[in-house]
């Protein structure tokens, strides 16, 4: 007889690990064995990825952010000795989730290398067919993994946090939790034509918080940090899962893949334990064309030429030089008014004190002259 767990066993343990417990307390708290519990991470993990590959492709979204997040496998990479495993040290999970309907698109861990954003930024290209706004942080390797990537047929804004360590001598000691900060936002264009007012990173570092307070691998200072590269990788996959089609957004009043009109109604722990654990082998996304954008009520479309051979889109952006005004005719000056001349008033002339003051203030000082010397002859006799 096979020793696998009943379902409302499988269940339990994977509504603990998608809350944020640990894997010690979900053995306590479900009375399921520590071996058990990783072998269904694993399994799971596995059917999630290959869930996601099967729902999140051929997306019309335009407005895309990403940002990675730092956990670390076995040890923190300061610790890391050339006799250890490579995938010892740090493990960033690099995510890339829609402005408006918060769904996770893209997903990858690894070291933050240009190997792993080439990877990531290919798959995030794979899922999508429509021209997007990518907002990302100042990490170098996003500028030429985009640019490349989709071929410039993206609009990547780059979003610079210019942090300072002036505080850090003039403040308090400890500085882990908000490290001290200036005016620091900068926003660039890092190809294509983006909107940088509409640019920015703050949904998916919010995301970034949920990641942290759902995964125990996640959290810092503690002592749930991930032994293996393939529980991690695991655990990530699971809670992606989770938060598209199971968790109900607080904006949205929905789940995200409901917004994304990809699910139709929210799913349970349950169904997506029986759908990850049944979900069959299939085969990864593909980059498609990308079509232009729409675009927004009361504008018009924006003007675009398609490439021969399925390079992408000529597009007339706004914002560059366009043809120079005709010069207006200068306005004429409004001719002056004829002073009228009017009968001076008679004074009374001054006497006394009075024109002595008078005297004293309209007195010329440009017009002052020395006066001249008189020569006496002094008797010396």
């Amino acid at each position: 007889m096979a020793n696998v767990l009943p379902l409302q066993k499988r269940v339990d343990v994977v509504s603990h690990l998608v809350e944020g417990a640990s894997v010690r307390s979900t053995s306590r708290l479900t009375e399921v064995s520590q071996p058990a519990i990783f072998s269904l991470l694993v399994r799971m993990g596995e059917g999630c990825d290959r869930l996601h590959d099967r729902l999140v492709r051929d997306l019309a979204i335009r407005d895309v952010e990403v940002d990675e997040i730092w956990s670390y496998v076995q040890k923190k990479q300061a610790r890391v000795t050339a006799e250890d495993p490579p995938e010892f040290g740090d493990a960033y999970a690099f995510l890339a989730m829609a402005r408006t309907c918060k769904l996770m698109i893209a997903y990858r861990v690894g070291k933050r290398v240009e190997h792993t954003t080439r990877a990531f930024i290919g798959d995030l290209r794979a899922r999508l067919v429509t021209i997007p706004q990518i907002s990302t942080d100042g990490f170098v390797p996003y500028v030429s993994a985009v640019g490349e990537t989709f071929a410039g047929s993206a609009d990547h804004a780059v979003i610079q946090k210019n942090y300072t360590k002036r505080a850090r001598r003039e403040g308090p000691a400890d500085h882990r939790y908000e490290p001290p900060r200036d005016p620091f936002i900068t926003k660039k264009v890092g190809s294509g034509a983006p909107d940088l007012n509409a640019a920015g990173t703050s949904r998916i570092e919010r995301a970034n918080l949920t990641v942290r307070m759902h995964i125990r691998r996640f959290t810092r200072l503690c002592n749930g940090f991930s032994r293996k590269i393939e529980n991690h990788r695991a655990a990530v996959a699971l809670h992606v899962a989770w938060y598209n089609f199971c968790r109900v957004h607080e904006s949205l009043r929905v789940t995200p893949a409901m917004e994304a009109g990809i699910a139709t109604h929210v799913w349970s722990v349950a169904e997506l334990v029986e759908r990850a654990l049944s979900e069959p082998p299939g085969e990864k996304p593909v980059p498609k064309p990308l079509d232009l954008p729409k675009a927004p009520e009361g504008k018009p479309e924006q003007t675009a030429r398609q490439l021969p051979n399925g390079k992408g889109w000529l597009r007339v952006v706004p914002g560059g030089k366009g043809a120079p005004a005709a010069p207006k005719a200068p306005t004429p000056p409004e001719p002056l008014a004829s002073p009228v001349a009017s009968a001076p008033e008679p004074v009374a002339a001054p006497s006394g004190a009075t024109a002595m003051a008078e005297a004293w203030e309209q007195l010329d000082l440009l017009a002052w002259r020395p006066r001249e010397q008189q020569l006496c002859l002094l008797d010396l006799t």
